[in-house]
């Protein structure tokens, strides 16, 4: 079994990365950070466009918010998606938006929702929204949650599977994400539980997959992108291509930004998984 693999585009990495064009299958980009009409940074993802299929990844859609969508961000997304003809487009489950003192602000993080069916109305009107912008069926992603809500009616496994009923979207599953949440709530057997909310998922619901690293400090494990995958997380991560089939995936790594090098030696291990 292939397995497509890709790698963050970063800016310690965009002269060696497109001076030696490594075999990938693709790049992802954070599509807040081209939002501009010209530059140098919307200048290399062209370059980098002309070799490689590209990911946007958004951060900052903010789709489970009560406050609604930020149009001139809708736009500014549109108009990337426009010009780059990514081969997905991908934001996360979550809120940031909320009114303050008769103002909307931007929590400037990824704030986790309820699974709830209000949370699962509102998030579909929001994806169904986006995709109506982008005449493009995007991907949303689960999140690391450090907190959950005693109103919670369903399984997160669950609420993704109808919101993608719901919407048509498609679902970005971070394994890492799910590996996180389960060592934060002490689950005795983490690789199992993974497994089991991979196992949850109907079949066709997901369009990539996602792979990082995770620190431990203070008795709490924090997705902070910063490190090599964990192999309990490499083992998720092929269950869940042996259950879900050759799917894309990303290697993420975004802080302590390595050489390019043990960037790719991560990418060549997530290519020998096989099914």
């Amino acid at each position: 079994m292939h397995v497509d693999v890709g790698i963050g585009l970063r800016q310690p990495h965009y002269a060696e990365l497109l001076n030696t064009t490594p075999p990938l299958g693709f790049v992802e980009v954070h599509s807040e950070n081209f939002f501009a009409d010209g530059g140098a940074a919307l200048a290399v993802l062209h370059q980098a466009r002309a070799h490689y299929p590209v990911s946007l990844h958004g951060v900052g859609l903010a789709l489970g918010s009560a406050a609604g969508l930020d149009p001139w961000h809708l736009d500014r997304l549109a108009r990337l998606a426009e010009r780059i003809e990514p081969v997905r487009v991908s934001d996360h489950a979550c809120f940031a938006r909320g009114a303050l003192a008769g103002d909307v602000i931007h929590a400037n993080d990824l704030l986790p929702i309820a699974f709830t069916e209000a949370s699962l109305a509102l998030m579909t009107a929001h994806v169904s929204q986006v995709q109506d912008r982008l005449r493009r069926t995007m991907l949303v992603e689960n999140l690391s949650s450090y907190v959950s809500f005693a109103d919670d009616a369903m399984s997160e496994p669950e609420f993704f599977a109808q919101l993608c009923r719901r919407s048509g979207c498609g679902m970005l599953l971070d394994v890492n994400n799910i590996m996180v949440n389960a060592l934060n709530a002490g689950t005795p057997y983490p690789v199992a539980a993974c497994c089991a909310f991979v196992d949850a998922l109907p079949l066709g619901l997901v369009g990539e997959i996602h792979v990082a690293g995770y620190c431990e400090t203070a008795g709490i494990v924090i997705d902070d992108h910063g490190s090599r995958v964990r192999p309990a997380v490499w083992a998720v991560c092929e269950h869940a291509l042996r259950r879900l089939g050759p799917l894309p995936v990303l290697v993420e790594w975004d802080t302590d930004v390595p050489a390019l090098d043990m960037l790719l030696g991560e990418a060549a291990h997530a290519a020998s998984l096989h099914g």
